[in-house]
């Protein structure tokens, strides 16, 4: 199927260009606010963090009176962002220097040892770990200790109050009862499962830096366009695969788990499969592990590895990977659990995902793997593909309910990719509707208070992430909810949830920035002599006559279910749609049993069975009874033709 979302970017120059301080435009914001004790810094992969980080940390020890920086990775590999960097030769005041490495193979214990003995060394200035040994030092040392230091934490999104996360236990300590500075920096400061980064006293405390996707990519020199797709298939992933992969391109292949819902086999046996589908006579580069082909052209392919489990093996091929410098040298990657964060193969063009992955944070990173600016390529390509389940399969409501969310998922990316739009009341009825990237609506009431102001500034993204994976909100959308019941019910609620401290008033101003930034966000605009128009869910609307209500009028998420009726066959969409309904109704084996002669008498009657989506209330409740059975009926006996679907 064609993509879902495709944007286009202006290849500016911008975020590559750099500055008299030798900072490109993510790194000068950053050092902008380098004064405020708590910074989070929201950029996307590639776009400066570490350096970033570097600046802000030697500005911190030169004139802001700290003694100590200790910088937390996710994983050892990325410790390597951090080490030695000539900046004075690009025209910063100072060069950095790692003067403790903690992101090399050691014990526990000794890493712990090390840490102590550099937080006791007045000489040495910067350290880098990991975040587990961070974690083992607090326990050890104490959240006193850190008086005076700044902790840099990367990857954030990995922190949070659930009460197994001791990095974000530490972290809200050390914010607690110390004097240290905290930079922290992320992707995507969304988790994926709800929970809270810190605590709501100690989150309120950061200073934002964002600097988004649009401008990240809009400011390369050579990316012109990224496309986000899914393929939907039934089977084995390994049939559909040749209809998605393009050999010619640079590609990242992410195989799922063996317990994920698109595994066929184990894992050795899928990459086997996919190597047989790349090309022939496969030979393995005793040196860097590189596995060379055919292509059924005569092409000679070069492919990592790094789904194996020999750590000898494993480590060979990443360190080959680190260290590609020509474009020739590698063309696909396949991989399981790895080459996601922080991971960096510039050449990317294509990161193709096989199976629903639950978690934005994760389509984030997977995402950036192919956004990075190369000579080699003007478009990036993410391609999602998911099973989906037959119509007479008991799975189908969980598989179906996989494919939404990925969908939801990418309309919410489509905003993360796209530009940010500004939106004011309109007072002047002669003032244009659109002026750049600021909206101008007629009735928007504008925040009425700081903490309206921020959500709408700083936070909107990781709302709208919240909303669209509610359960309720997926559901809706696969049933057509109402306009009035998604706007006026369903978004106020979840808004509510995620910040319980607002107000009515709050909430409500809030939700019309939610409903504004929606449509601006998937909406098309054109524009035809001097006016401007916005087409939405099939509605075309005068940008300069519109109006909160109109917004208010409008489902959301239509989009998304007209991308999901055009993947599924109506079967399989009728099949989801019984599901759901039926899990609302709660209808159980007891009244189905009780009730069966009433469906009965009611075929006979009418000469077919009662359908669930009659307006008649009581054909209604027995078409809910016969949906049941018919899935009970399926569960029990896996058999492909059952008579009772109305």
């Amino acid at each position: 199927m064609p993509n879902l979302i495709e944007i286009e970017y202006e290849q500016t120059g911008a975020s590559a260009s750099t500055n008299e301080l030798g900072m490109r435009e993510m790194q000068a914001r950053a050092y902008d606010a380098r004064s405020h004790q708590y910074l989070l810094l929201k950029s996307p992969p590639a776009s400066g963090k570490s350096r970033a980080m570097m600046y802000l940390a030697l500005d911190k020890l030169e004139n802001q009176g700290l003694k100590k920086v200790v910088i937390a990775v996710p994983e050892q590999s990325i410790g390597a962002s951090f080490r030695n960097t000539a900046l004075a030769k690009h025209g910063f005041w100072k060069n950095w220097t790692l003067d403790v490495d903690l992101c090399l193979p050691q014990g526990n214990q000794a890493k712990v040892k090390a840490f102590e003995d550099f937080m006791g060394d007045p000489m040495a200035k910067v350290l880098v770990c990991t975040h587990s040994t961070f974690r083992f030092a607090v326990e050890k040392l104490g959240v006193d200790a850190f008086e005076d230091t700044l902790i840099g934490i990367d990857e954030f999104h990995h922190v949070s109050t659930e009460g197994e996360n001791v990095l974000g236990d530490c972290l809200d300590r050390i914010m607690s009862q110390t004097n240290a500075h905290v930079v922290a920096m992320t992707g995507s400061y969304f988790r994926g499962d709800n929970i809270a980064i810190l605590s709501a006293e100690n989150e309120a405390k950061f200073e934002d830096v964002i600097y988004n996707y649009y401008e990240q990519l809009n400011g390369y020199h050579y990316l012109k366009s990224l496309g986000i797709g899914y393929h939907f298939y039934q089977g084995r992933f390994i049939d559909a695969l040749g209809e998605v992969l393009d050999v010619t391109k640079k590609t990242i292949i992410h195989i799922p788990s063996v317990n994920a819902r698109e595994a066929y086999s184990d894992k050795y046996t899928m990459l086997g499969d996919i190597l047989d589908l790349i090309g022939t006579n496969a030979k393995t580069d005793d040196e860097t592990g590189i596995i060379t082909m055919t292509t059924v052209d005569g092409k000679q392919i070069r492919i990592a590895d790094l789904v194996t489990d020999d750590d000898d093996k494993r480590a060979q091929v990443k360190k080959f990977l680190a260290d590609v410098e020509h474009e020739h040298e590698v063309d696909i990657i396949i991989a399981l659990g790895m080459a996601k964060e922080g991971f960096d193969w510039k050449y990317c063009e294509h990161s193709l995902t096989i199976g629903y992955r639950g978690s934005l944070t994760e389509v984030v990173q997977i995402i950036g793997r192919c956004t990075r600016d190369s000579p080699n390529k003007i478009h990036a390509q993410f391609t999602n593909l998911v099973a989906e389940p037959r119509a007479d399969s008991e799975e189908v409501a969980d598989a179906v309910n996989d494919m939404l969310k990925a969908i939801t998922c990418s309309l919410l990316m489509e905003q993360v990719m796209a530009p940010v739009f500004k939106f004011k009341p309109k007072i002047d009825p002669n003032e244009p509707g659109k002026k750049g990237n600021t909206i101008a609506i007629k009735g928007l009431k504008d925040p009425s208070t700081e903490a309206v102001r921020k959500i709408v500034d700083t936070k909107l993204r990781e709302l709208k992430a919240a909303i669209l994976s509610s359960p309720d909100i997926q559901k809706a959308i696969v049933n057509q909810a109402d306009a009035a019941v998604v706007n006026k019910q369903l978004i106020p609620k979840i808004i509510m949830e995620t910040f319980p401290d607002l107000t009515q008033k709050e909430v409500s101003e809030v939700t019309d920035h939610v409903l504004a930034d929606t449509l601006f966000s998937h909406g098309k605009q054109t524009q035809e002599g001097d006016k401007r128009f916005i087409s939405f869910a099939k509605q075309f609307i005068n940008i300069d006559e519109l109006h909160i209500d109109m917004i208010y009028k409008i489902n959301p998420f239509q989009h998304a279910y007209e991308v999901l009726s055009k993947s599924l066959d109506k079967e399989v969409l009728a099949a989801v749609q019984g599901v759901l309904a039926t899990q609302k109704a709660k209808i159980t084996e007891e009244e189905i049993n009780a009730n069966w002669h009433l469906v009965e008498a009611f075929e006979e009657a009418n000469g077919c069975l009662p359908n669930y989506k009659s307006k008649d209330e009581f054909e209604a409740r027995l078409g809910l009874m016969v949906e049941k059975a018919r899935q009970i009926f399926l569960a029990a006996n896996q058999k492909e033709d059952l008579e009772l679907t109305p």
